[in-house]
């Protein structure tokens, strides 16, 4: 596999990573249900809060972008959200990057130790890679904001 790197993401970039949902409701499972659909170019970077939020991607050797990721602080967390990797590279180890590396980077950006995200019980796949990584599924402290959704978080040791 190819050499990764995790680079701040581009409006050229964000413009690819909006063509890897085949629709809305593979969109709302990556992105969450606040992202309009359909939607143009402007209301999917508006959506994304990509000035509000800090939104990275993993490069290839080739600088293609195999995956996309954002972060934030949540109640004490690094909370990762709204992840997703380029269709053609599903399957070959890459969300484990992300996750890694962008958790890496949030910690150190933010300042926290302690990671949290949000996954939908129906996403089988994530759910699965997240408890491979150490995730655990935790009761969300305040109203759950997203309906047929698991909070999972990790504490390292």
């Amino acid at each position: 596999m190819n050499r990764l790197k995790l680079i701040p993401c581009s409006k050229k970039q964000l413009e690819i990573v909006r063509t890897w949902s085949a629709g809305k409701n593979e969109l709302t499972q990556w992105a969450g249900p606040n992202i309009r659909f359909p939607h143009t170019l402007n209301t999917f970077l508006t959506d994304l809060k990509i000035q509000e939020l800090p939104s990275y991607g993993l490069i290839n050797d080739k600088k293609e972008l195999v995956a996309f990721g954002q972060y934030y602080q949540r109640l004490g967390h690094c909370h990762l959200g709204r992840l997703i990797v380029n269709p053609e590279y599903r399957r070959q180890g890459i969300a484990s990057i992300l996750v890694e590396t962008l958790s890496v980077k949030a910690k150190q950006d933010l300042k926290l130790s302690p990671l949290s995200l949000f996954v939908y019980q129906n996403n089988t796949a994530a759910l699965t890679l997240y408890k491979k990584l150490g995730f655990i599924e935790t009761c969300y402290p305040e109203k759950m904001p997203l309906d047929d959704c698991l909070y999972l978080t990790k504490v390292d040791c």
